[in-house]
């Protein structure tokens, strides 16, 4: 399996960017997936320098309702004429966030609700194939991000409850790979949901984790960010590539306490597992 970041905040190798995310992953029999596609069209020209065809691509996710993921989905329903996407039926749903100048709509274009080409899927686990699952629905709520306190939605008076959110597992040669977008339901009750669905640990975990704009006084920040390192360590053995939402100084801190069971990944990088 090779994931190749298409859309990220940061680069390492000279690639545009924007605030969002996209993830082609090629598996190894040459089934091709796309994993968000972050706000516009970067995603599409990026896949262009990066010689990846999203024509070949044989289906695609949308993890959450939010533009920076799912703002892209037009120009992917254009370029690929053939391709399901697999978004959860709160997507559409209206999403805000609380900017200093107020609300801020920032779902997604509710006028491709509806297409043909669109699957909306439930809090039941949707089985894409039998070592590819989307699944919703995560309650438990330990360590959850607390920069969502300023994401609104379907109403302007409601803290979103994120049951738009959807996350993608794909087993492969031994492999338990996990794809978050935000994991705004907390990574940590996200791998809990995702390895009772498997029934086996996760060996890797590719997600943002929303720790940017938390709000926490320095040492609350710190101390959170400590126990979610804790939280993620104890599953001995699994690796974790994180991204987007993370944000970069939350990001030293995880490696502080993690070393080399987590990475950075930017756009333009890829893993092969």
């Amino acid at each position: 399996m090779k994931i190749t970041s298409l859309v990220e905040n940061t680069s390492r190798t000279g690639l545009p960017v924007e605030h969002g995310l996209s993830l082609h992953i090629c598996l190894d029999d040459g089934r091709q997936i796309l994993f968000d596609m972050g706000q516009r069209r970067l995603f599409a020209e990026n896949a262009a320098r990066l010689d990846v065809n999203l024509t070949d691509v044989e289906f695609a996710v949308v993890s959450h309702g939010h533009y920076d993921h799912g703002g892209g989905l037009r120009t992917f329903l254009e370029l690929n004429r053939h391709a399901k996407v697999y978004l959860n039926r709160h997507a559409f749903e209206p999403h805000y966030s609380l900017r200093e100048d107020g609300l801020k709509y920032i779902g997604l274009s509710p006028d491709l609700k509806g297409h043909d080409r669109l699957v909306a899927c439930g809090d039941a686990e949707t089985r894409i194939d039998r070592d590819i699952i989307l699944f919703a629905g995560v309650k438990s709520d330990s360590l959850k991000p607390p920069g969502n306190r300023l994401l609104f939605g379907p109403d302007q008076d409601s803290n979103d409850d994120f049951c738009h959110e959807q996350s993608l597992i794909i087993q492969e040669h031994g492999h338990a790979v996990l794809f978050a977008g935000c994991a705004h339901c907390g990574i940590v009750n996200i791998m809990q949901k995702a390895e009772a669905a498997i029934t086996r640990p996760l060996t890797h975990v590719f997600a943002g984790m929303h720790l940017v704009k938390s709000g926490l006084p320095e040492e609350e920040e710190t101390a959170f960010i400590r126990a979610l390192a804790g939280k993620l360590s104890a599953h001995v053995g699994c690796r974790y590539f994180t991204m987007h939402c993370t944000g970069l100084p939350q990001y030293k801190m995880l490696k502080t306490e993690m070393g080399n069971a987590i990475t950075y990944m930017s756009c333009g990088d890829a893993v092969e597992i």
